[in-house]
């Protein structure tokens, strides 16, 4: 398989038009405003050793500055002008010889679109100007709590100021809750990405079940899922899952210890992320031999199920709709093999079935892993979300049987899960991640090899 060129990056004008059509709708809502969005702080993994660095999913998406200690600043007044603010670090020859290259103010001003930049010292000598007798203050509450009581401060010092003319403003509102629904549709630069994503992470699949072997252990499998990302320019999303036997049982497990034998199923729930966007999937094969004859049946109810769901996915469609028909046939499926007892309704009611079934069949996917938006219209309407074309998700329904003395022995120790990345189009769904094989003759055909 070969990947595609890998796709452009978004520039600076690009995420300065995300960032004017979340002032529009403040213009709308709220007659104008201010928006302050921090980026994530870095993390110290221990002592004075630093995680890999990424920037806050809210703030790459408004402004694609990569660097930490940085603020965006978004003002629109009532005639509708506005501001792009950014804070950032100042250039610092003595720390880029350590730490490598700043953007600096001078530099972000041009590349990142911003009409003023300053140096990340200035924020609070700047803040309360650009807070006092705003119409509305939009930032992300309960995110950080540096962050809070910087606001916090801040609001109370103004109020003091009242009697000078200064006020603070009347809203406050979580910025996110306006961004939730601007992130849920991607447009074709976020597509772009995703898309090569997704085929990065088919390929990695495709790899580590051509490895995976009796004896290999759970990290080098995994192992081979991490080359195939970085000799692709990207990292992995979420800790990989690589779980053999009754390890695939359960749901996050991500310890990767275990030896593997001949027979076990390996369920690998893993993906990459591209320039800050996720790819999820999840592959479940048997290592070094055809299937069994129950974990063909489970395997093969679970494929079922996930092609049932593709076809209650479309533009208009209630986001619950495809969880509910992921269900049905999973349940009709244990009922068939006597895993429970039925009828299908009553299995239904009593959730009978949540007990090898006991997850959603998917989630929103984007910048994050579990991406942002909702799933019902609002807090006290409880009506699904419709899915609208530009938006992705993951369908991954599954089944796992742990042990137990009530369960015939051939299906002890059974954990299949099977995960795209599905686009809404305009015209039904794009299936991103379906080079990634899963009928059962592509998969054993590879696992065979």
């Amino acid at each position: 398989m070969r990947h595609a060129t890998a796709p452009k990056i978004p520039d600076g004008f690009h995420h300065r038009g995300r960032r004017e059509r979340l002032l529009q709708k403040i213009h709308e809502t709220h007659g104008g405003g201010l928006v302050l969005m921090p980026t994530a702080p870095e993390m110290f993994r221990n002592r004075d050793t630093l995680y890999p660095y990424r920037p806050e999913s809210y703030f790459h998406y408004l402004s694609g500055f990569p660097e930490p200690e940085a603020v965006l600043a978004l003002t629109c007044d009532s005639a509708g002008k506005t501001r792009h603010i950014l804070f950032c670090r100042e250039k610092n020859p003595e720390r880029e010889i350590w730490d490598g290259f700043r953007v600096g103010p001078g530099a972000a001003s041009e590349m990142f679109a911003f009409d003023e930049t300053f140096p990340i010292s200035a924020l609070n000598e700047q803040l309360p100007a650009l807070v006092m007798n705003q119409s509305a203050l939009l930032t992300p509450m309960g995110l950080y709590s540096d962050w809070d009581s910087t606001i916090t401060r801040l609001l109370g010092a103004l109020r003091t100021q009242a009697r000078s003319g200064h006020t603070p403003p009347a809203c406050i509102v979580d910025v996110r809750d306006v961004l939730d629904r601007m992130r849920m549709i991607k447009d074709d630069c976020e597509i772009a990405l995703m898309r090569h994503a997704a085929a990065i992470s088919a390929q990695a699949h495709v790899r580590a079940m051509r490895f995976a072997r009796p004896g290999h252990f759970e990290y080098q499998v995994e192992a081979e899922l991490q080359h195939e990302f970085m000799m692709h320019g990207a990292q992995t999303a979420y800790p990989s899952v690589v779980a053999s036997a009754e390890n695939a049982c359960v749901l996050h497990y991500v310890e990767n210890r275990r030896k593997i034998n001949a027979g076990d199923l390996l369920l690998m729930d893993a993906g990459c992320e591209y320039q800050n966007y996720a790819s999820d999937i999840t592959r479940t094969f048997p290592v070094g031999r055809r299937f069994s004859a129950a974990q063909k049946d489970i395997y093969e109810l679970v494929l079922a199920a996930q092609r049932a769901c593709f076809d209650a996915l479309k533009p208009g469609a209630p986001f619950r709709a495809f969880h509910d028909t992921a269900e049905r046939v999973l349940t009709q499926g244990m009922i068939d093999l006597k895993l429970i007892k039925g009828p299908l309704d009553t299995a239904l009611e009593t959730g009978s079935f949540k007990r090898f079934y006991m997850h959603r069949a998917g989630h929103w996917l984007g910048l994050d892993v579990h991406d942002a938006g909702q799933y019902r219209r609002g807090e006290h309407d409880k009506t699904p979300t419709l899915l609208e074309p530009g938006m992705v998700l993951t369908v991954e329904p599954g089944c796992y049987i742990r042990a137990d003395d009530d369960i015939p022995a051939a299906f002890h120790n059974i954990g299949v899960r099977i995960e795209d990345d599905v686009l809404i189009t305009k015209d039904g769904i794009d299936i991103l991640t379906s080079a990634a094989p899963k009928n059962v003759e592509e998969v054993e055909a590879l696992c065979t090899q």
